[in-house]
């Protein structure tokens, strides 16, 4: 059996804030948007430019009133970057909470960090010029 990733799916409650998060500061793009009026949501996909096929789906109920729990069960996204130091600073400086600041992973040498987007999703930052795994 042959297995592609397609996306990873995450319930927001404003777009905007969310767009603003995923492609202005972290980088992503807008790949492609349907809305569905008749089912009162909309669907937005997101990918890294120079990797069109690892996308995250950004899940928008228009009638959605309640804020969304995030499950026990949620992990994390991980996004890797080169430079982790200086972007988790421009991150910072533009708002974005960063409850895990970067450095080394306990017991090696890669350096993460963790950031929150506006719903309260982790995202793992990894360093690539540092990852061992």
């Amino acid at each position: 059996m042959a297995i592609k990733y397609l996306h990873t799916m995450v319930r927001v409650r404003d777009i905007d804030a969310s767009l603003n998060f995923y492609c202005n500061l972290l980088g992503l793009k807008e790949v492609r948007r349907k809305e569905y009026e008749q089912g009162k949501f909309t669907l937005i996909f997101l990918a890294p430019p120079n990797q069109p096929d690892a996308m995250i789906e950004l899940t928008y109920n228009w009638e959605q009133d309640e804020d969304y729990e995030i499950g026990t069960a949620y992990g994390h996204i991980a996004l890797g970057v080169r430079g982790i130091y200086d972007i988790c600073d421009k991150l910072e400086a533009a708002g974005v909470k960063i409850p895990r600041k970067p450095g080394p992973v306990k017991h090696g040498t890669t350096h993460i960090a963790f950031i929150e987007d506006p719903d309260g999703y982790k995202i793992e930052i990894v360093d690539l010029d540092t990852r061992t795994i």
